[in-house]
């Protein structure tokens, strides 16, 4: 297991790399940097792409409500990002802060400020997923639950995103289920 560990940060070391190594004028919202593909990774049980990108988010621009299909890293390189949670709640990152984003949790990021925001993603999906799914007519919503705590104290009749739940036990096996391919480190 140690082994896979350090694969996998070797991995996203050198992701990460790559992506510093091919900056360049920021002329475009998105810009994709380098993907690959890892055909056997131990860690996600399978194939796997990598995509490293880079987003500018100009002020006062804001994303559509959204979701990623698999697992996201993300570094702020410059401004101040306001990511907010679909279900509630939002945080400020600055330069050098990192956060990820769970499989299928709905968010959006935005530009609250008057300096362009540069943020740098990796993206380990399925190969046959896109990094990033829209939500129709950029709808807010909220979900999965990404722990317990928040199925309690009727926290599961918020969620709608994949679904809905009947009670709080359906919610709580939803969360029991979620695959959890780092935990084992």
């Amino acid at each position: 297991m140690k082994a896979h560990r350090i694969s996998m940060i070797i991995a996203t070391a050198i992701c990460v790399a790559v992506a510093v190594l091919y900056v360049t004028v920021y002329s475009a919202t998105t810009n994709i940097l380098v993907e690959g593909t890892i055909p056997d990774s131990k860690v996600f049980d399978g194939p796997v792409k990598l995509t490293v990108r880079e987003l500018t988010l100009k002020p006062g621009e804001e994303l559509p409500w959204h979701y990623h299909p698999g697992h996201a890293f993300n570094v702020v390189k410059s401004g101040t990002l306001t990511v907010e949670d679909g279900c509630g709640g939002e945080k400020k990152l600055t330069p050098g802060q990192g956060f990820e984003e769970m499989n299928g949790r709905v968010h959006r990021g935005k530009n609250v400020d008057d300096t362009d925001v540069v943020v740098y993603d990796m993206f380990i999906t399925s190969v046959d997923k896109p990094t990033t799914t829209n939500i129709p007519v950029t709808e807010r919503r909220c979900g999965p639950p990404k722990d317990v705590d928040e199925c309690k104290n009727d926290g599961w009749l918020k969620f709608n995103h994949p679904r809905t739940f009947m009670k709080q036990s359906q919610c709580v096996d939803v969360v029991r289920q979620m695959p959890r391919p780092l935990s084992q480190f």
